[in-house]
C-alpha cells in the first residue's frame, strides 16, 4: 500500500451509474422473498435479481392493469 494517495480528481457516488429510467431506493424486505429471488437467478445460471423483481412487479401491475379494466366492462 502506498503511504499517501491522491484524491483530488475523485468523484463521488456509485462506480457504475444507474440505468436512465431507475431509481436507486432503499427499503427493507423479507429474508424470505430475497432469498427465493436470489435462488431463481442463481438456478438460471446467474443474472441481476433486481431485475427479476422488477420483471415480477411489472406482470403484476400488468395483470391489475388487465383485471380493472375486466370489472370495468362488466358494470352496468
Amino acid at each position: 500500500m502506498k503511504a499517501k494517495y491522491d484524491f483530488s480528481n475523485a468523484k463521488r457516488g456509485p462506480i457504475v451509474p444507474p440505468r436512465p429510467g431507475t431509481t436507486l431506493i432503499r427499503f427493507h424486505i423479507d429474508d424470505e422473498i430475497l432469498a427465493w429471488f436470489r435462488e431463481q437467478v442463481h438456478q438460471a445460471g446467474g443474472g441481476d435479481f433486481t431485475e427479476l423483481m422488477n420483471d415480477v412487479l411489472r406482470e403484476y401491475i400488468r395483470q391489475q392493469k388487465l383485471t380493472a379494466r375486466a370489472s370495468q366492462k362488466v358494470k352496468p
